[in-house]
């Protein structure tokens, strides 16, 4: 007979189980217990949530958080950082907190681990999303998956040391809060049944680019084996006079004196959120952008420019995009495509690529290589080539040069069935990786041809992390000139530079990392 527990009765169950005795606690297979952090059974595996890593001031590097303390309760998300969005869900400044999935909380397991960063750029975001829930991920893979979340915007890259030194690591502090996030993991994941030897992180978006970002910190040195970036770069990082410009400006739209430093860091952060919305006065358009600032300490050079970073060149890494990443935040029914036609498309185009090309021209080429395709796949494909797929070319291309040989590329095509106007977006490769396909807001659907890619994709980034090199022995390389490729569609295969006249068309001038 199946017994039906309701949302209060599991409300009374875990009151219940907190006032027993921590043996009791210990031996139930409903109360899991590492340390002094007591989980639950999700799906099939040991999920801990809401762990904090650290502890951080406004503006101040975070501390960590002691491994040994009272018993705590880690069931349930933790508050995300502050932000435009995300309404829905609570949001605070203490935000320093982490999420384990897990098989088994066995020491002696020593199972692979992969660390997760959610996109969002430096702005938005949060790995409360259910598309990054970990448990499938780590039931099917057989993996210890970890999910963080940490500052964000102008609270953890706001550049504020030309205010004295005692902000001299404002620009970095949300790269920081992640190095401590994986020295938690590197000092405990042990406890949950993974190995501190065998780390991958993978991000998509921004946590790509964070992802990026860190391999030119050389504190985050050693603290991960290998990493995964979906549609996730960052070539270049803000510089610090530009950065500056961007606090200068979000003062200005709080109504702050320009040396009001106390001001800002002290107000209601509802109030400093709101001041986000200013217009970035360096793109010109956009709210006001923060990420991470060449402060020449934390981070010393640029990730990917003039070259890969070195201490990045060891590190076995994936990249990946997907077909058509714009349709995800270029609404096929939106405005930026009402009305749009042969006469209007360079214009509009041109006002979404960050490459400096003639519109016309550009639009001429495209006809002429594609002379069956529609003006609206024209617009997409020329809009992903000149925006979001530039930086994962120039990055896979200077590991290359690099003499970096564990790289391995890939190109999602497989277009939505849910959505056919979507095709394959940007965000689109989380649910299959996840295998969180049934999950809001999956684009994936969950029929055979959704799940067989699900599998292999979940295949690819668990072998990177157990073993170094992805778990597909038909994964190629990446290497000059022939850009072997792996295309994860419904069909699945290796494809030597594929789009290869789009990214000679798009790289005839030089790529402007957004933000920079």
């Amino acid at each position: 007979m199946a017994i039906r527990i309701d949302r209060r009765t599991l409300v009374k169950s875990a009151a219940a189980l907190a006032a027993l005795p921590t043996p009791l606690l210990a031996r139930s297979p409903a109360a899991p217990v590492v340390g002094r952090y007591l989980g639950l059974t999700e799906q099939g595996v040991l999920a801990f949530k809401g762990i904090r890593y650290a502890r951080a001031e406004r503006f101040a590097r975070a501390v960590a958080e002691p491994w040994t303390g009272p018993r705590v309760e880690a069931r349930a998300f933790a508050p995300i950082c502050p932000q435009r969005g995300l309404d829905g869900e609570p949001q605070s400044e203490d935000c320093l907190f982490l999420n384990v999935w897990t098989p088994e909380a066995n020491p002696a397991a020593k199972r692979a681990v992969m660390v997760y960063f959610h996109g969002g750029a430096y702005t938005t975001g949060s790995v409360t999303d259910p598309l990054t829930h970990g448990a499938k991920l780590a039931a099917e893979g057989d993996v210890v998956v970890v999910t963080v979340n940490h500052r964000l915007n102008a609270l953890g890259y706001a550049w504020l040391k030309p205010f004295g030194n005692r902000y001299a690591d404002s620009g970095n502090l949300g790269q920081l809060d992640l190095i401590l996030a994986l020295q938690w993991v590197r000092n405990h994941i042990a406890a949950f049944g993974g190995d501190p030897a065998r780390v991958m992180v993978f991000g998509q978006s921004g946590g790509g680019a964070k992802i990026a970002t860190l391999m030119a910190m050389p504190a985050a040195r050693g603290l991960f084996h290998a990493a995964a970036t979906m549609s996730g770069q960052q070539v270049q990082a803000s510089g610090p006079m530009h950065a500056w410009e961007r606090t200068r400006t979000l003062m200005a739209a709080l109504k702050l004196a320009p040396g009001d430093v106390e001001g800002l860091r002290t107000m209601p952060v509802a109030r400093l959120v709101e001041g986000l919305t200013a217009t970035d006065p360096v793109m010109g358009s956009g709210p006001v952008y923060f990420g991470p600032v060449l402060d020449m300490t934390n981070l010393p050079r640029h990730p990917f420019w003039p070259d890969a970073a070195p201490q990045s060149l060891s590190v076995p890494m994936i990249l990946g995009n997907t077909c058509e990443e714009t349709r995800a935040f270029l609404d096929p029914r939106g405005p930026k495509l009402k009305g749009l036609d042969w006469a209007n498309l360079a214009e509009r185009m041109a006002r979404e690529v960050k490459i400096d090309l003639d519109p016309e021209w550009v639009v001429d080429q495209y006809r002429a290589r594609e002379p069956g395709w529609s003006v609206e796949q024209v617009f997409y494909a020329a809009t992903t080539a000149g925006r979001s797929w530039p930086g994962q070319v120039i990055e896979a291309d200077e590991r290359a040069k690099a003499g970096a040989a564990a790289t391995w590329v890939y190109q999602l095509e497989r277009p939505s069935p849910v959505d056919p106007l979507r095709g394959a977006a940007h965000t689109d490769d989380i649910p299959y990786v996840f295998g969180t396909l049934d999950a809001p807001g999956s684009f994936s659907g969950t029929d055979a041809g959704a799940r067989a890619l699900s599998q292999a994709m979940m295949d690819a980034f668990t072998g990177l992390a157990k073993t170094g090199r992805p778990g597909r022995a038909d994964w190629t390389g990446y290497a000059l000139p022939s850009r072997a490729t792996m295309v994860f569609g419904d069909h699945i295969r290796m494809e030597n530079d594929p789009r290869g006249w789009q990214r000679e068309l798009w790289s005839q001038a030089p790529y402007v990392q957004p933000g920079t």
